[in-house]
Order: structure tokens, then sequence, then C-alpha cells
């Protein structure tokens, strides 16, 4: 009977001890399974940095493609747009051309044919007119000027004149025409303009 309950314990402490070797070999693969699960862990973290370093560099490609050519376009467009300022007046350029070519004509025709003056002067006065039209057809007319109230915007006052009559900084006359394209004034009215006599000179007036 004590050789039965001696073998029980003796198989009991073998057990134990069977377990106790077990135990280290199962958290050495407990570690070796966490290690992989890390690895694994770092292998897709790697992926997923690599593809947003692609997408980074596609986009920054991207962006050197848009900036040339929005470089490119801003050059071209600074082309045209030297171009236009270059070439802008040829079509008017084209018909005063036309212009000078009948005042050259007339010109000529009096010098050789001794033509009539008052055909001569009915020819200067045609081309004056085609001159008139081009100006109208390009948007630039005279500025009014005499009778109305001197405008420094518009006008240039050359003289005065005392005048009664007239309100004060009324244009009298008008010494060389003042031209507008559309509402940008291009050239000024040259002017005489009227002003209030001097007190003591018309005190002396008076006075004879």
């Amino acid at each position: 009977m004590n050789n039965i309950f001696k073998n029980n314990k003796d198989n009991d402490a073998k057990a134990k001890d069977a377990e106790h070797k077990h135990e280290p070999e199962q958290k050495k693969e407990s570690k070796i399974h966490e290690a992989m699960d890390k690895n694994s862990e770092i292998e897709v973290l790697r992926k997923e940095l690599e593809t947003e370093k692609t997408k980074a560099q596609e986009c920054y490609d991207k962006f050197l493609r848009l900036n040339a050519e929005f470089d490119n376009a801003r050059k071209r467009m600074q082309r045209e747009k030297q171009e236009f300022i270059k070439y802008a007046n040829e079509g008017v350029l084209f018909e005063l051309l036309n212009i000078l070519d009948d005042l050259e004509r007339s010109v000529e025709a009096r010098e050789t044919n001794h033509q009539d003056p008052e055909a001569f002067l009915k020819g200067i006065e045609m081309i004056l007119s085609h001159l008139y039209e081009l100006l109208k057809n390009n948007e630039v007319k005279p500025i009014d000027a005499k009778g109305k109230i001197f405008d420094p915007a518009k006008h240039e006052a050359l003289m005065q004149v005392e005048n009664n009559e007239l309100p004060e900084h009324t244009i009298v006359e008008e010494l060389q025409k003042g031209y507008m394209l559309e509402d940008r004034v291009i050239r000024t009215s040259k002017v005489k303009v009227s002003k209030k006599p001097d007190d003591r000179g018309q005190i002396a007036e008076d006075r004879k």
C-alpha cells in the first residue's frame, strides 16, 4: 500500500517537472509569435509608407508640370500683349496712308497741271472729310470748348481776357482743338478764358 502511494507521489512529481519544463518553451513560442506579428505590422506600415511616398511624388510631378504650363502660358500672353501693343494702330495707319496718298496727289496735280485754286481747295476739303471720318470711326471726337466754362481736365488756358458780358472763366476763343478717345482726353484744348475786369481799371474808366 505504501508502495502504491509512493508511486503516485513520484508520478505527480514527474508530471509537475514535465509541466515546469514545458512552461519556458511556451513562453518562448509566445514571444516568437509576438515578434512575427510585430514584423508583419512593420511590413504593412512599410508598404503603406511606400504607397504614400509614390502618391507624394506623383503630386509633386503634377505640380511641376502645371507650374511649367502656367509659366509658358504667362510668357505667351506677355508676347501676345507686346505684339498687340506694337501693331494696335496698324489699321488706323493704313487708312491714314490712303489719306496721305490723296493729299500728295492733290499737291502734285496743283504743281504740275496748274490746277484751278478752287478745285484744289475742294480736293483738300474732301481729304479733310476723309480724315474726320477716320477719327470718328476710331471713336476720336473733338472737345467742345468755345462758350463752355473752363474745365482743367479738358482745357488748357493760354490767355485771359477781361469781359463784362460773360461769366468768369468762360472760354471765349479756341486756339487749338482738343480731342478725346472715347472717354479719355488725348489732347487738351488750348483756349482763351474770360475774367472779370480789374476794379481799379473800372473806377478809372468811370471817372472819365
